[in-house]
């Protein structure tokens, strides 16, 4: 008899905790369905971000090599639709390759990021699928916040007299923030406590708390409609019955 999605899980908990070698993340891959990858050429291997300018400043060790290849390549694999497996499995690399994950970290699939180690999500974070994180100035997810499917915030930007110039600014989205599908938030922006911003919106420039922006650029359109609640009245539960939020459960809140 097969082992359970948990103990699969824990299997791969294990390897992600040891030295993380080249022999560690061949047997993680033949765990997710990977079998017979060359696992004797990662030690020469080089991933993308590995030859973005701002690696050289960040460093690579082999661990975050393997980390982030151990993201990247989950999804292109069957075990990436099987929920069950796919949401914890996330969320165990992003605990040991992000700057900060908080707890019930939601990922789908697509997710892409540069630099894990600039990137800090707080508690009960949901990203939908094809969201695009350019963490190479740092971003900020704050707690019970949501991406639509194919947001992008980008952290940097370049010269238009000289490509090689580039310049880095932050970006910080406070908690309790949703931003809608096909949205981008550019470098140097902060969006406010309880925000939400519109589908397909392009953002620019900071973002009031509780405010509604829509458009391109993205401009003011009225408070957002949170009929007096704020917080974790909101309930920003993602999934039905808050799946994969275990603080969020309302028998775990005391409710009926």
């Amino acid at each position: 008899m097969g082992a359970t999605i948990t103990q699969e899980l824990a299997a791969v908990e294990r390897l992600l905790d040891g030295e993380l070698g080249p022999k560690a993340v061949a047997q993680i891959l033949e765990r997710l369905g990977a079998p017979g990858f060359p696992a004797h050429l990662l030690p020469e291997a080089r991933l993308y971000n590995e030859y973005l300018p701002k690696a050289g400043e960040i460093g690579i060790t082999a661990r975050t090599r393997a980390l982030h290849l151990l993201w990247d390549v989950f999804d292109k694999l069957p075990l990436s639709v099987v929920t069950d497996f796919a949401i914890p499995y996330r969320r165990l690399v992003a605990e040991r390759l992000f700057k900060r994950c908080g707890r019930d970290f939601i990922a789908d699939e697509g997710v892409r990021f540069n630099f894990g180690q600039l990137l800090e999500v707080g508690d009960d974070v949901f990203l939908n699928r094809g969201v695009f994180l350019d963490t190479k100035g740092g971003v900020t997810i704050g707690d019970a916040t949501a991406f639509a499917e194919w947001v992008a915030v980008f952290s940097h930007g370049h010269s238009e007299a000289d490509h090689v110039v580039r310049t880095y600014a932050p970006v910080a989205i406070g908690p309790y923030v949703k931003v809608y599908a096909g949205a981008t938030i550019l470098p140097g922006v902060t969006v406010g406590e309880e925000a939400i911003i519109a589908a397909r919106a392009l953002v620019n420039r900071d973002v009031a708390p509780g405010m509604v922006v829509a458009g391109i650029p993205a401009k003011p359109v009225r408070a957002r409609a949170s009929e007096g609640r704020h917080g974790e009245a909101l309930d920003h539960v993602w999934l039905a019955e808050a799946a994969f939020q275990r603080s969020r459960r309302r028998d775990a809140r005391g409710s009926a």
